[in-house]
Order: C-alpha cells, then structure tokens, then sequence
C-alpha cells in the first residue's frame, strides 16, 4: 500500500509518500481500507519529531479517519467486511489502509457522507473527554473556547449549543469571529485587538465563565484563570504558544478553580474505548439530528500532504483538512 513516511524529522517536504508493507491486524482489529484522513496539530509534532507515536503503534501520521472494513480479528463481533465507519487512530491515517482497535472504531453519523465523516473522531473524542466527561460543562454553564475556527474549535461550539452552554470564543481575525457566530457562538472576541479577561468579564457581570477549553498554553494561563468563574475548571489541550510561564496561584484557593491536561494519543485502550462509547451514545445523535455537522475547509490527495501541513501552519483555515489516498 502508499502511506506518507516521515523521511526525517523536519518541515512539510520531509513528507513523502511511499510504498510500503499492509498493516497486519491483531485478534481485537479490524483493518480499514482509509477514505480519508484529517490533519491534526499533533501531525506537524510528529513530522518535526517532538511528538513519537507511542510504542506498537503505526510510525505513519493520521489520528482519525473513515473508511470501509476490508477484514477483521478473530475476537471482534461488532463489525463485519463491507461496515462503513471512521475511527480514532494512534497513528496510520496517511495510508490507504491502517489498523484499528474494534473500540475505537465508530459507525458513519447518518446524513454524513463517507469522507466527511473523517473530520470527526479526533475532535469528538477530544471535546467530549475534556469537556464534558471531566470538566463536566453542563446546560446554563458558560464556556470559552480558544482557537473557535480551528477543528476542535469548530466543533466544540457546535456541541456545546447544543448541549444547552453559552459559548464564548477567540479567534484572530473577523472572518474566522463571523464563522464562529454562524456555527452558533454567543459572544467572538479577537484576541489580536481585544482583551479577553476584559471582555469575559464584561459579558458575565465580572464573574467569568465556567470552563475554558484552551489550546495555548504558557502564555494564557495567568490570563485563563482570571477568567474563571468560582468553581471555574481550566482544560488544557495544547501547548501552540509554549510550555512555561509564571503565574499567581492564590486564585486556585479563593474561587475553587481546577487545572486539567490531557491528551488521547496516549492513553490505554480501555481508557479510549471508553470515550468513544461515550461519543456514540452522546456526540453521533446530535450529528445524526443536524445539530452538529462537519466543518471541512479544503481536502488533498495524500501525495500532497505536505500541503495539507503547509495550510495547517498558516492557520488560514477554519474547521478540518483531510486527505484522501
């Protein structure tokens, strides 16, 4: 089969796509013939060799991608040659065919077509994790959200309405601020000319908001938490402004506030399994309803994924970018 190799760790052009040998599945897997693939943050980590892929797993990049079932282990009940599905990946998305444990795999959303359904397990999973299993945001609540137009952006706005929240977000020019609001987001703020401790505070009456999804890191997390409501809960899923920074932490004791991090790539596959479960059950109904759709900016063929990474750096783009084998 083609996959995109990794020659050496690097900017987009160390991307090359090759021929290589077919994944061999496992008892509890199934082997997914990919229709497409969806560019994440952690992919450039990857190319410039600051994020491995955890040890057993595809040394190709792609956490997401949907597809059709070509075979399957010995133990796996649920799917069978011929499923349509997309599926949450450690790795191997930029290939025509990856391996995937039968519990992270997910059937098609209805109304959503087979490609466009790629843009969708990573962000899911990640949201619905952070979000909502741990941060446990919840009707009423109010909830800003870093990076609106990017593809966990995009799609925790969507959720979120949804599930009843007033959504705040900050987003870099008026563009990406009005596709915010038309996806549903209740107050946009530009972070390049406003202040968003400022702004926070003026649209909740000085309190703050209930939980931030933040995908900065050093650089806000003084800030984030000065905009935390009492019991407020800060998630941090990224690092895109850096790891370090000096903060007050008397805050933490006077209004309750709780820190969180985490990551998907990592964690068990028990651990994943479980939120993908938890996705099926709340995330596909609300896709299946309208409620939520697939927001895809631009696709590529998979011989042009350093492309697709090129755009990605420039930030240009609002919601996913998928490749397709």
């Amino acid at each position: 089969m083609k996959a995109v190799v990794i020659t050496s760790p690097g900017g987009p052009e160390v991307l090359q796509i090759q021929e290589v040998e077919n994944p061999k599945i496992g008892d509890g897997e199934v082997l997914i013939k990919v229709e497409a693939t969806a560019l994440n943050r952690a992919d450039t980590l990857q190319r410039k060799g600051s994020y491995p892929p955890p040890k057993g797993t595809s040394p190709y990049p792609g956490l997401e991608c949907s597809g059709t079932v070509e075979s399957v282990g010995k133990d796996v009940s649920r799917w069978k040659i011929g499923d349509q599905v997309c599926a949450l990946l450690s790795g191997g998305g930029y290939a025509e065919k990856v391996a995937v444990p039968a519990g992270q795999v997910l059937p098609i959303p209805p109304s959503v077509s087979l490609k466009d359904a790629a843009s969708f397990p990573e962000v899911a999973c990640t949201v619905w994790s952070t979000v909502f299993m741990m941060s446990r945001l919840s009707a009423g609540e109010t909830f800003l959200i870093h990076g609106g137009s990017s593809g966990i952006g995009t799609f925790a706005i969507q959720i979120a309405k949804h599930q009843g929240v007033r959504v705040f977000v900050t987003a870099g020019s008026e563009e990406k601020l009005a596709f915010c609001k038309d996806l549903g987001a209740d107050v946009c703020i530009n972070y390049k000319t406003e202040d968003f401790v400022a702004r926070v505070k003026e649209e909740t009456g000085g309190k703050g908001v209930d939980v931030i999804l933040d995908n900065v890191g050093g650089p806000y997390f003084q800030r984030n938490l000065n905009s935390l409501n009492v019991d407020g809960r800060l998630f941090i899923v990224g690092f895109q402004g850096g790891v370090a920074t000096e903060a007050n932490l008397a805050c933490l004791l006077a209004r309750r506030l709780t820190v969180q991090a985490a990551g998907l790539r990592t964690r068990s596959l028990e651990s994943k399994a479980v939120i993908v479960s938890e996705v099926e059950k709340n995330v596909w109904p609300a896709i299946a309803a309208g409620k939520v759709k697939p927001v895809v900016y631009k696709s590529f063929p998979l011989a042009e994924a350093a492309e697709g990474h090129k755009l990605m750096e420039s930030s240009k783009h609002i919601g996913k970018i998928l490749l397709i084998p």
